[in-house]
């Protein structure tokens, strides 16, 4: 199979990212401005490091030198229009905004004493500095994330300015300039506040853990194995786009950077074996997005319910556990149906990996494991991420088997373990010495090894990775800083139950169409915010759990990425696939027609979050649940174990969604249904039963 047919040079991934994630693309710099750049990156994680690890810095010192290094860096690595992207230079003003970023980050460090002490009175040169930081964060969020956050945090700060000229329940007494800079800059409640503390702390941290997972080759790995499981099964190549995307959420925060790495690998492969490019694109699109979904990394967006909700990470990640099992089950019995109605195999034995080869390099999971094991166990957040680099770093020096490789860990080890007694005796902390007892096993390997190099382009890939985030969150630390300071929240809570009468199904179903249009184009960590600001409080209103009500709107705001007309995972997919990007969509969005379901499920039935639950329970759940998915997937596929007819599709969907619902009623009436339609499967006659299977195709079929 040549590389033509099997993956995407790397070239064309980094463009098609580019397109369709904003957060991906970037200056193509070269000589000293590289260097610069580098530079400034790794200057960045090795901060964040620092103040996690051995000097933690007050909470406005630490948000805002955060700040100040993601918009010095998008300035100098994003150009102000796509077509300056490849010109390889920066422009003159955008040093100038780089410099100037930079005094508006240092601004609460040079003067952190003064500002405290004037206790919110702002000084002159604290209102221009204020008005300044809102405008470059303003301008690097359209730059490095795109212009629909850009528009609808621009917009909140009108509603807050001009509250008086509001019509109807929008109606406020106004914010003043003054007032309204000093709650934007100089509190914990506007750009400083909660998202970009999220940002400045877990979420860059974990950034950093997927940085380190890809350099040990965890990405490739995810893909080999997936092969091994799952390649040879009918319709292999889709069920392998599956694991693996499922798998890949674990080091990629985003849907796009998902589709194009695993779907660069998957889409070739499911094309040449003869699905359709709709659906082959469709496929990778629907699992890609649910990997911010796949516990026990969600997306940034995961770390932000920690802080609105108060709950621990293990918590939320435990919840949702079920929930996208549920999704990737759907996802994966339609891909099943679809493949046996077109007659569709499995991979041939050439194509298959080594199955020993593979498995002798399961300890490259060791991180993942590692992560869930630290989050089970109670251990914080931070220190979960921080061991978990640890743990990456450490599995990395073992990738190749060597003795030498061997004796320097064994023997760094040891020398690891002396520093940590030394350390902890003069009083450092635990973490503190475990950082730097690992650093000095590091440099103590890195003499004698390459994996030098590689620690550092992670340090620097994590911190790229950062920059979209962080002018994400302090954009969203604006709309939430108006949010508290106008009261719009409760007033669009409560309008929203009033519209809906009070209906919980009706509060859901606008919450739904909330969240997937403010998700259009809006990065997931944004639009969980908007979301959770104004429209999880009107489902929380009518008697919901905090975390069902918080999960919905995260799940509606990231399948969003899937949902036309603007499906920017799915139109990522078709660059990959060389389909039609609206076909795509609907390939992706009826694929994950879980999705669209499973948030009213567990709204409705908590026991699916293991809220108030037992295993007895649970385990009848999840057989209506999985039961009411296969009749959804044959009734949207036409196929079961043989073709279903026009006049059976209707009642199978229409009984899959009564399985699904929480009902004893409902599941009654689905068994039923399904009953009867699984007895018409076998009734007919066997010529019915089967189509040929199809064999490699060839490339001019193949592209038809």
């Amino acid at each position: 199979m040549s590389k033509e047919n099997s993956e995407l040079t790397a070239e064309k991934q980094q463009e098609i990212m580019s397109k369709y994630d904003p957060e991906s693309g970037g200056r193509e710099l070269g000589g000293l401005l590289a260097k610069i750049a580098f530079l400034g990156l790794l200057a960045f994680s090795l901060f964040q490091l620092y103040t996690s690890t051995i000097h933690p810095l007050p909470a406005q010192i630490l948000r805002s030198i955060h700040v100040g290094f993601g918009l010095v860096l998008i300035f100098l690595l994003f150009p102000a229009t796509k077509h300056n992207r490849h010109k390889g230079k920066i422009a003159w003003y955008d040093f100038a905004l780089a410099v100037i970023s930079l005094a508006v980050g240092s601004y609460w460090t040079i003067f952190y004493d003064q500002i405290v002490m004037r206790a919110g009175a702002l000084s002159t040169l604290d209102f221009y500095v204020g008005i300044v930081a809102v405008l470059l964060v303003l301008e690097a969020t359209r730059r490095a994330v795109g212009i629909p956050i850009t528009v609808i945090a621009a917009a909140f700060l009108a509603y807050a300015y001009w509250g008086r000229q509001m019509p109807g329940f929008l109606v406020h007494r106004g914010v003043n300039l003054d007032t309204l800079v000093q709650s934007m800059f100089f509190t914990t409640e506007g750009i400083l506040g909660t998202p970009i503390a999220v940002s400045s702390t877990f979420i860059f941290l974990f950034l950093l853990f997927g940085a380190f997972l890809v350099k040990t080759g965890v990405g490739q790995y995810f893909n080999d194995l997936a092969v091994t499981l799952a390649g040879k099964r009918t319709g292999g190549p889709a069920k392998v786009a599956i694991f693996s995307s499922a798998l890949q959420g674990t080091i990629s925060g985003s849907s796009v950077a998902n589709v194009v790495t695993s779907g660069s690998f998957t889409i070739p492969m499911m094309k040449r074996l003869g699905y359709r490019r709709e659906f082959a694109g469709g496929v990778e699109a629907a699992a890609s997005t649910g990997g911010q979904l796949m516990p026990p990394i969600m997306g940034a967006a995961a770390f932000l319910m920690i802080e609105f909700i108060g709950i621990d990470y293990w918590s939320i990640a435990k919840a949702a556990l079920i929930p996208a099992i549920l999704y990737f089950t759907g996802i994966w019995i339609m891909t099943h149906f679809e493949a046996k109605r077109t007659g569709l195999s499995g991979l041939s034995d050439d194509e298959m990996p080594d199955r020993k080869e593979v498995f002798k390099k399961l300890y490259l999971l060791l991180p993942i494991v590692a992560i869930i094991l630290y989050l089970a166990s109670g251990v914080s957040v931070m220190r979960a991420a921080l061991y978990g680099i640890l743990t990456t770093i450490l599995v990395g020096l073992l990738r190749e088997e060597k003795f030498r490789k061997l004796y320097l860990v064994a023997f760094a080890a040891g020398f690891g373990a002396h520093a940590i007694y030394s350390m902890t005796t003069a009083g450092f902390s635990l973490t503190a010495s475990l950082v730097a007892a690992t650093m000095v096993t590091i440099g103590v390997s890195f003499i004698f090894d390459s994996n030098f190099k590689e620690a550092i382009e992670a340090l620097v890939d994590g911190a790229r990775t950062a920059l979209g985030v962080v002018a994400a969150t302090a954009a969203a630390g604006i709309i939430v800083g108006v949010v508290t300071k106008t009261g719009l929240g409760l007033k669009l809570a409560n309008s929203l139950v009033s519209i809906a009468n009070g209906q919980i199904l009706l509060t859901l179903f606008f919450t739904m169409i909330a969240a997937i249009i403010l998700g259009m184009g809006s990065p997931t960590t944004a639009n969980y915010v908007i979301t959770s600001t104004i429209a999880a409080p009107a489902v929380i209103m009518l008697g919901v759990p905090d975390i069902a009500a918080h999960l919905f709107v995260f799940y509606f705001g990231i399948i969003a990425d899937i949902t036309p007309p603007v499906a920017l995972a799915a139109f990522a997919a078709a660059g990959v696939a060389s389909s039609e990007p609206i076909r795509t969509g609907v390939n992706a969005a009826k694929l994950a027609i879980a999705a669209f379901i499973i948030p009213y499920m567990f709204v409705l039935e908590n026991q699916l979050l293991m809220i108030d639950t037992n295993p007895l329970e649970l385990g009848w759940i999840l057989i209506t649940a999985v039961s009411g998915m296969i009749a959804i997937g044959a009734g949207l596929i036409g196929y079961w174990f043989r073709k279903v007819e026009w006049y059976e599709r209707i009642p199978a969907f229409l009984g899959g969604l009564a399985l699904i619902y929480p009902s004893t009623m409902s599941d009654i009436i689905g068994f039923a249904v399904f009953a009867v339609l699984l007895a018409l499967q076998f009734l007919v006659k066997r010529d019915n039963l089967g189509v040929p299977v199809v064999k490699n195709k060839p490339k001019q079929e193949m592209n038809a």
